[in-house]
């Protein structure tokens, strides 16, 4: 790998676009840096280290530690990602819109521009409760998070944010457009993998106070390893189905005739399982943190604390079943039966048609059963390790599916540059090719 990291500096196009990824990178982390004003940054900082797994921790996990700061870009892009996200759903139900995703690149361009306006609103929307949240919070010693709570605050508070959270998705566009990789997804990289140097001196701290053991602290290493060589696998993993087409007569011309093979990812939802699941269990316990005096919302948030059996049970069981939802939604056998059917493609043994959806549609469910299980026992890994091994940081989730996920898409597009540069490849040996004269 190192040595095709060397080839990458050698094609100046590569170079060019890896440059200009690294330069938006570090605007962005530039800009997690400058505060909102109107906030106390130590109150607001004690709250997070006191209440870390509630709706504001998951944003500020995304955010990279955007919200713990209340920056500019507190509200990270996951406005962004909840309207792609709504958008995907609705072209299912919503017939214009799924015309739309069939008409090319208008279409998408189209379905692109309304993603924006929903970033716009929910940023707005979001900005709104978040100033609320944040006027009703104070830290453990009891002084206010917003210094003077109001109207001018709240307003001051949604066009900031908003601004911020549009400069994003303007800052990801650009990286997927003129970089390497894909933008929005590199910003979310850039978040978690900001906090990494953080809980390493912060392991090392506790190795040295004597409240981890170095045999302890090696093993963990190892198991880290093998977990993150679980998850590559994983994500790496497909069941490839064979489709034979027949041979087609085309004037003087014969066409078709090859095999070929039609790819069934092992996790065909991705990360956004995890995602909605966290989002639907965290929402009680932050509604009932604006209520302390409430004993039935304070029950509600007791029930529902990460570290609860009932939590892990309710977790696991959303994780399968967002699985599951998202699989059907975005993927569709009877439709890839039909495209197969019409360019005269075949699954040997296996009749064309409604016979062939069957087939995919059968293979697919017990894919994503193994999908969903993979899924929840890596989101469930952190609360173990917490819970049984007094791990002093956050090891596992959706953050590490996400960094992992977009590590290797990021390494496969500059393979890809490397390959029609003429170069032997990106994670193999090999002497770069000259030119003939």
């Amino acid at each position: 790998m190192l040595e095709g990291f060397q080839n990458a500096s050698r094609v100046p196009e590569l170079r060019r676009r890896l440059l200009f990824t690294f330069g938006m990178l570090a605007v962005y982390r530039l800009g997690v840096a400058i505060p909102t004003p109107g906030i106390d940054s130590v109150a607001l900082k004690l709250f997070f280290e006191a209440a870390a797994s509630n709706f504001f921790g998951l944003v500020n996990l995304f955010s990279g530690g955007a919200l713990e700061r209340f920056s500019i870009f507190a509200l990270g892009i996951m406005p962004y990602i909840s309207a792609s996200i709504i958008l995907q759903l609705l072209t299912v139900v919503v017939p214009y819109l799924e015309r739309l995703s069939k008409e090319g690149d208008a279409g998408r361009r189209r379905i692109t521009q309304y993603t924006r306006y929903g970033t716009v609103g929910l940023s707005l929307v979001q900005s709104l409760f978040i100033s609320f949240g944040l006027e009703q919070i104070q830290s453990p010693n009891g002084a206010s998070v917003v210094i003077d709570p109001g109207w001018t605050f709240r307003l001051m508070c949604m066009v900031t944010l908003t601004s911020g959270t549009c400069f994003l998705m303007w800052l990801g566009e650009q990286v997927t457009e003129r970089g390497i990789g894909n933008g929005i997804s590199l910003l979310i990289f850039a978040g978690i993998v900001a906090a990494l140097p953080s809980a390493i001196t912060t392991t090392f701290q506790f190795m040295t106070e004597g409240e981890i053991s170095l045999f302890t602290l090696i093993g963990l290493l190892l198991f880290m390893v093998a977990v993150v060589g679980a998850i590559i696998f994983m994500e790496r993993g497909q069941r490839r189905i064979p489709v034979q087409y027949a041979k087609r007569v085309v004037g003087r011309r014969m066409y078709g005739g090859q095999s070929s093979h039609l790819p069934l990812k092992i996790n065909t939802a991705g990360v956004i399982p995890p995602i909605f699941a966290s989002s639907i269990l965290i929402f009680p316990g932050t509604i009932a943190s604006f209520f302390p005096d409430n004993p039935i919302a304070q029950g509600a948030a007791d029930a529902l604390q990460p570290t609860s059996i009932f939590y892990t049970i309710l977790y696991v069981g959303l994780i399968i079943f967002f699985c599951y939802f998202y699989t059907a939604v975005t993927f569709n056998p009877v439709d890839v039966a039909e495209n197969m059917k019409k360019f005269g493609g075949y699954i040997p043994g296996i009749r064309p048609g409604k016979k062939t959806s069957d087939y995919i549609d059968r293979i697919l469910t017990r894919l994503t059963l193994g999908g969903a299980l993979y899924v929840s026992a890596v989101c469930v890994l952190p609360t173990i390790l917490i819970a049984q091994f007094n791990v002093t940081f956050f090891f596992g989730g959706t953050g590490l599916l996400i960094v992992v996920g977009v590590a290797l898409d990021t390494v496969a597009q500059m393979e890809t540059h490397l390959l029609t540069r003429n170069y032997e490849g990106f994670m193999k040996r090999g002497r770069v090719r000259g030119r003939r004269g």
